[in-house]
């Protein structure tokens, strides 16, 4: 006797549904207060067309592709209920099912629907996260060029073909799950038995279930056609590139259409031979093991056959024409097809005796490391402690007095990890403290002050020198900001509330001040009104905070300021785009934006090359202020946006900066048209800030390791590829790129460039600069690449040149048991046919609240090192090495002999005169000369003729040298003086 089922009792149900409405309850009402909460903001920044668009393209998406699914499983469950024979033989089996058919069969449809409506459900939570494929689907528009292939216009790979490829693989999800859920009701019903005698199959449940079998193979000839094209999309393993190959399109592509023909031949078989002629499963079994045999032997073993015999014997000859295209569509597809490429030979190995005078890019130097100094900024200009600035600074440019200079610039923003527990309660976090202040800037080239940056703007106050003190700032600012209140930064709070019914009653603090009131009230655009009671109930929940229904500091007025980190507001605006990890800030008429690189990206460019975003973004500084790159590969990328976001009203918006890029069309035209305005709005004022981004030249720069050779016997060889040098300072990562101001050959004029030096794979020495600039407007990648036979000094190289010499090594063993000692960046410049390598090394003491602070240059050229408390010593030092050295004395940057003055014995041969020991004579005079020009540019401050003076040294030096080998037979006077000797250089 069959024991029945527990039945559950009425009111444990009744129990049960309340608490399943309780949860659905809880779950729904979060999601509507999160997409209201949206919504209001969305209507804040005026992108609503975003949140709509992207709301009914995911609700769509859900319920088509939901129900889609729901309706097919639920109709094959529903076929194969109705296909049940009524009669069914008797057989132990059967009565086990009995007890399941009872339960089932009188609420057949309402258990249908159930799993339907699971399936259905999941599937549709599914669908709705694909909306990027859908819209670039639906938004498709040319690219203009074609694959080499097919001919196919690349926009179907980019915009159809994962649409395609997601569809197939919703085919055969909905094909299994209804073969599955299917032969579980024919057997549940005894349309397939296991037991008995005679078929084990009905002819209904035989006809049901080989039709969705022959729809499944149906469904792989259609995954079959696609493989074709995806095959563009492999990866190439014999020349280690991506794209077909010669054995995919010789031996695969033919084989996958092959495959789909015999795919469509075997359903036809399957549905015919187990229907019409024999009525069973063999003969459809041999079709479809006819298949799977054909798969492997014209899928994989003929290709692998091409592979061995013919490709590998000869694969350069056979894979050139393959290599050829992915080094053409790689560089077409991140930008790289417009390279400059300048020969640089950098044959010059001792530096040139005018090297101070170059002004436009030694004079340029940058001194402050805009990734180790923000706790000098920090310490200096923070006045309170709960101001702070973000654990890297940036750089920019701006035009001072008609001179272009860079910047290292910072926003004084809020710690509030620093507020004491007074400060930090929730009326204070949220509605006193809610802005930073100040646009803080310091030339990049600069020091004063034992090593402090020289502040030009951002003051709190007006600033005055003291009479007769060292003027370590400017008096006022030079970089003059309108409105310099800081309400959306990288450092801010989730939330602010703001704004007043009293116009006199100011509780926002807003900086300490001898001359104004130390309280404000916001007066911006940005933020959502919560003066409403319904409002602050919904911001209540949305936080989770109860001080929103009970706190006295809402007023009519009452707006609540969040997503206040200008990354995070992009983003949320575009989320279609890839920002880049370092936003930065600049003063554009007088207001302070945030400016932010958004780059349009995909992963189906054919025969381009897949990188791994994060991988090539990752350097030493990557998490140290930079954002780090999520990990996912890519083949096709573009600096087509330029965003900014008001640091006061939080306004935020798009600029078009590549017009052309199709992706960009595509998502602009999906989001409306308009939500990106184009490249001809961008103001003068903000073009003149724009950078070139640096995660994509990291991204550039790893391509150009091998992508830098367009010949492909050369590129397969493997001869010619490099490699990014590690930082020496950075703990085994790779050394990040530097913004600077110089002049390198074959530019005409000094330029605000990226730049990164590149080494050849497995060894230290130089291979190579690449620079990325704005020339007129327009990206212009450069690089300058030194001849294969040289050996010039690699930055690795150069720091430990510059680590080991006697000098240096002395003054760093000295300072190491006082205080830190801080690497700046290590920069390479290519001036006066060489390369001129510098680093800044700063000094930071164990005391409490210590910063850093500027202690020494360190200058490499060739084999000489120079090293000093300021830029011109330190080339005068570096001069000195080179003269000492080429006058025979051992090179260094100690103390050098004194030099003979006129007139004095050991100036004066012994000997009867002769007109050799006069030329003695007169070279030390013209060096005693040439000194006392070096002491007068010193005490006037001016580095042209502290440049010339050090010229004229030079070539005195180099007279007296002449002198002595023409007087070897006389006795010769002292070492030669060199410029070592002179007064310190001015700066």
């Amino acid at each position: 006797m069959r024991t029945p089922l527990p039945r559950i009792n009425r009111r444990a149900r009744v129990t049960f549904i309340v608490l399943a409405c309780v949860v659905l309850l809880f779950v729904l009402l979060g999601w509507l207060v999160n997409a209201w909460t949206d919504y209001l903001w969305f209507s804040e920044v005026h992108y609503t067309s975003v949140f709509t668009t992207l709301l009914w393209t995911r609700l769509g998406l859900f319920v088509v592709f939901g129900l889609a699914m729901a309706l097919i499983v639920a109709g094959n469950l529903y076929l194969a209920y109705r296909l049940r024979p009524f009669l069914r033989m008797h057989s132990p089996e059967q009565q086990t099912l009995d007890r399941y058919r009872s339960i089932l069969a009188p609420r057949i449809g309402l258990w249908i629907g159930l799993f339907a409506g699971f399936v259905g459900f999941f599937s549709g939570l599914s669908a709705q996260g694909h909306w990027r494929e859908w819209l670039l689907f639906s938004n498709a528009v040319p690219f203009g060029v074609q694959d080499p292939q097919f001919h196919t216009d690349i926009s179907f790979y980019v915009f159809d073909y994962p649409f395609w490829r997601y569809l197939v693989g919703v085919g055969f999800t909905a094909v299994v799950l209804s073969v599955f859920s299917s032969l579980a009701v024919h057997y549940l019903f005894g349309g397939v038995r296991l037991q008995g005698a005679g078929e084990r199959m009905t002819g209904a449940a035989r006809a049901h279930l080989t039709a969705l079998v022959a729809s499944f193979v149906l469904l792989k000839a259609i995954s079959y056609v696609l493989d074709r094209r995806g095959l563009l999309l492999s990866h190439n393993d014999g020349p280690d590139v991506w794209g077909a190959g010669y054995t995919d399109v010789n031996a695969l592509l033919p084989a996958k259409e092959i495959l789909a023909w015999i795919s469509v031949v075997v359903a036809v078989a399957i549905v015919v031979f187990s229907n019409a002629v024999i009525r069973n499963l063999l003969w459809p079994g041999v079709a479809v093991g006819l298949l799977v045999v054909s798969a492997i032997a014209i899928g994989g073993i003929y290709p692998a056959a091409i592979q061995g015999f013919t490709v590998k014997p000869n694969i350069q000859a056979k894979e050139a024409t393959y290599i050829q295209r992915s080094i053409k569509a790689t560089r077409d597809a991140f930008a790289l097809s417009d390279v400059q490429t300048t020969q640089y030979t950098a044959s010059a190995t001792t530096p040139p005796a005018n090297l101070a005078d170059d002004a436009n890019t030694v004079q340029n130097i940058r001194l402050l490391d805009p990734s180790v100094v923000s706790s000098t900024y920090t310490q200096l200009q923070q006045v309170r402690g709960f101001y702070d600035f973000t654990q890297k600074l940036d750089i920019d440019r701006y035009n001072l007095n008609g001179k272009l200079q860079d910047y290292v610039v910072g926003i004084r923003e809020l710690d509030y990890n620093n507020l004491n527990p007074q400060q930090g309660n929730w009326q204070n976090q949220h509605t006193v403290y809610t802005h930073g202040f100040g646009f803080v800037a310091a030339p990049a080239n600069q020091s004063v002050c034992a090593g402090q940056p020289f502040f030009v703007s951002g003051f709190l106050d007006d600033q005055q020198t003291p009479p007769g003190q060292q003027q370590c700032q400017a008096d006022t600012d030079q970089i003059p900001v309108g409105q310099p209140r800081i309400y959306y930064g990288e450092n801010m709070d989730p939330y602010a509330i703001v704004g007043q019914t009293d116009p006199k009653k100011n509780v926002e603090y807003d900086r300490p001040s001898n001359s104004t009131t130390p309280y404000v009230t916001y007066t911006g655009s940005g933020g959502v009104s919560v003066g409403s009671y319904w409002r602050r109930v919904l911001y209540g929940y949305k936080y989770k905070e109860f001080n929103f229904l009970i706190s006295s500091v809402f007023n009519g007025n009452s707006k609540i300021l969040y997503q206040r980190d200008p990354r995070q507001r992009v983003q949320t605006v575009a989320p279609f785009l890839t920002l880049d990890g370092d936003p930065y800030p600049a003063v554009v008429n007088g207001r302070i934006v945030w400016i932010l690189d958004g780059y349009t990206t995909a992963t189906t460019y054919p025969y381009s090359q897949q990188i791994d975003l994060q991988d090539a973004t990752s350097d030493s500084l990557t998490g140290a202020g930079f954002a780090r790159q999520a990990q996912e590969n890519i083949n096709y990328l573009r600096n087509s946006v330029k965003a900014t976001v008001d640091a006061y009203d939080g306004t935020v918006t798009l600029y078009a900066f590549d017009d052309s890029d199709p992706v960009l069309r595509a998502w602009n035209k999906a989001f409306g048209g308009n939500i990106i305005k184009p490249s001809s709005a961008i103001p003068p004022e903000l073009a003149a800030h724009f950078r070139y981004p640096e995660d994509q030249f990291k991204v550039q720069r790893q391509l150009l390791t091998r992508f830098h050779v367009t010949d492909p016997v050369v590129f397969y060889n493997g001869q010619d590829i490099w490699d990014v040098p590690l930082d020496p300072a950075g703990g085994g990562a790779k050394q990040a790129p530097y913004y600077l101001l110089a002049q390198f050959p074959g530019q005409s004029e000094s330029t605000f460039q990226l730049t990164a030096a590149m080494t050849p794979r497995s060894r230290q020495n130089l291979a190579s600069l690449i620079t990325g600039s704005y020339v007129d407007g327009k990206p212009r990648l450069q690089v300058l690449q030194l001849p294969d036979d040289t050996q010039i000094t690699g930055p690795g190289q150069a720091d430990q040149k510059m680590s080991n010499d006697d000098g240096v090594r002395q003054q760093i063993t000295l300072l190491k048991g006082s205080a830190n000692l801080i690497q700046g960046n290590l920069l390479s410049l290519p001036v006066g046919g060489g390369m001129l390598y510098v680093e800044p090394l700063y000094l930071q003491s164990q005391g409490q609240n210590a910063y850093l602070q500027l202690k020494y240059v360190l200058l490499n050229f060739g084999q000489y090192v120079g090293f000093d408390t300021t830029l011109s010593g330190a080339i005068a030092k570096l001069l000195t090495s080179a003269g000492a050295a080429n006058s025979g004395n051992p090179p260094g940057n100690g103390p050098p002999p004194t030099p003979p003055p006129s007139g004095s014995p050991s100036a004066t041969p012994s000997t009867p005169p002769n007109p050799a020991n006069d030329a003695v004579t007169l070279a030390v005079d013209k060096i005693n000369t040439a000194l006392a020009h070096l002491k007068s540019a010193q005490q006037s401050g001016d580095f042209v003729a502290y440049g010339q003076a050090l010229q004229e040294l030079q070539q005195a030096i180099n007279e007296y040298n002449q002198a002595v080998q023409a007087a070897h037979a006389s006795p010769a006077p002292a070492g030669p003086p060199t410029p070592s000797l002179a007064p310190s250089p001015p700066g």
